[in-house]
């Protein structure tokens, strides 16, 4: 199919896209990479006046050192990502993550901010962004606020972005010593969207013992959900085979309502989140120790 008719502007500056966004309301739509953005169009899911492209917004495009920790551009694109050693040194999750996004064509198109925005429940960042506390910067014509990624993501497809504000940057904070990350996902085929995954990190305290723990798991709901139940397991022992079999077998308690549909059973799901959260926790633990 074809997209229906639209207006389409390429604005350069962040105050001209929010001037743009203001002017017309739902009426518009932001495109980035367009890699979620295209299909819905093309099957006439989204049918917006105006398209506004990001493309020229250069301000938008960097990876920089900041508090210890990273501050990414919304217009960055996945592959830039994928290859900074910025990340991969600083942010290992995000660097790891990041490669299990589709395929090299799409993650050189596709940007940190149009993922987060589109808020997919079996998308790759909104999860790890809530595994890694992070904050994003959204810009509006009452000026610019800061929202917790825990906080951001309301239901399938919905973010507490108003239809006149748009996200300008990730904030990452750095990441405390001896702190091992994993990311582990199962999907069809590679490059598809996962049916089930986590994003975990768990950092240990010099006898060894779990200091703090974040185990995020996607795809089983209608936004990233946190298994605070299995992180508490965790926090205050020290890891070993049991207390992690323990921890993975509270997984399932916060998924409320896990997803059903042609690809995968709820059930089957639940079962994947206990399995991928003893898999994933046994591999952050691993990399914490080795520090």
């Amino acid at each position: 199919m074809k997209p229906p008719p639209f207006d389409f502007v390429c604005p350069k500056t962040v105050g001209e896209v929010i001037s743009l966004l203001e002017k017309h309301q739902s009426d518009a739509k932001l495109i980035a990479g367009g890699q979620s953005l295209m299909p819905l169009l093309n099957m006439r899911l989204a049918r917006p006046d105006i398209l506004i492209d990001l493309s020229k917004v250069a301000d938008l495009d960097y990876i920089k050192e900041a508090d210890g920790g990273l501050t990414i551009g919304a217009m960055t694109c996945q592959r830039t990502v994928e290859r900074s050693e910025l990340v991969k040194s600083r942010q290992p999750l995000l660097h790891e993550a990041t490669r299990f996004i589709a395929h090299p064509q799409i993650r050189n198109r596709g940007t940190i901010g149009g993922s987060l925005a589109h808020a997919d429940p079996a998308a790759v960042y909104p999860a790890v962004a809530v595994a890694l506390d992070a904050k994003l910067e959204v810009a509006g014509p009452k000026g610019k606020r800061s929202v917790e990624a825990a906080d951001f993501f309301v239901s399938y497809l919905t973010t507490v972005l108003e239809p006149n504000e748009m996200i300008t940057e990730v904030r990452l904070p750095g990441l405390p010593a001896r702190t091992g990350c994993s990311f582990i996902e199962v999907s069809r085929r590679h490059g598809d969207y996962a049916l089930t995954g986590i994003a975990s990190t768990v950092t240990l305290q010099n006898g060894g013992q779990c200091s703090a723990a974040r185990i995020v798991l996607f795809g089983v709901g209608a936004t990233p959900v946190r298994a605070r139940k299995a992180e508490q397991v965790m926090v205050g022992q020290k890891p070993g085979e049991k207390l992690i079999g323990q921890a993975a077998e509270k997984a399932n308690e916060d998924i409320e309502e896990p997803l059903s549909d042609i690809h995968a059973s709820a059930e089957y799901r639940r079962h994947l989140a206990q399995v991928l959260t003893r898999r994933g926790l046994a591999v952050a633990c691993e990399r914490a120790a080795a520090g």
